[in-house]
């Protein structure tokens, strides 16, 4: 369900893919081959939320621009039921499934957070950064197997949602 709050309105790029089961309102934009899965919900009632291309918002997550804008860049793939309060998630970053990205928070380029950590409020995260944990920590560096990962799944999701989009589903 796609949703106008005024002149606020939400912009997607023809070659983006948006299930009819997730729930978007407000002023959003949605870059080239993203995808927007089921039960999704991107509430853009106060800021903007801007989404890059090559992008995956997965199951069940919630990208919320109550206090600040979020901006996502490109080839970002978002973990099942993650919730998203952050100011920025950079290029070629992977979030795991059930984390949470507290207000202000920045997670840098070519990073990735895993599964059901907790970024807390104002923690900026250096690019090339493996963060877990409740609280999340920077742990180490990511590899360049890890870096070759991220960019498979962007990739692995920008053709899934083809099919998807093609089969209308």
């Amino acid at each position: 369900m796609i949703r106008n709050l005024g002149r606020k309105k939400p912009k997607i790029d023809p070659s983006a893919f948006v299930s009819e089961f997730a729930y978007l309102v407000g002023d959003i934009e949605i870059g080239k081959n993203s995808s927007i899965w089921p039960g999704v919900v991107l509430r853009a009632d106060r800021f903007r939320i801007r989404i890059g291309s090559n992008c995956s918002v997965q199951e069940n997550c919630v990208i919320h621009a109550g206090i600040s804008d979020v901006v996502i860049g490109d080839q970002v793939t978002i973990g099942h039921g993650s919730i998203i309060h952050c100011n920025r998630i950079g290029n070629n970053v992977l979030v795991g499934m059930n984390a949470t990205l507290n207000i202000y928070s920045e997670i840098g380029d070519l990073s990735i957070v895993g599964a059901q950590s907790l970024v807390g409020e104002n923690f900026k995260v250096p690019p090339k950064s493996l963060v877990i944990g409740v609280p999340a920590k920077i742990k180490r560096k990511v590899n360049k197997k890890e870096i070759e990962r991220i960019t498979a799944a962007a990739h692995f999701y920008v053709g899934l949602s083809r099919d998807f989009k093609k089969h209308r589903l």
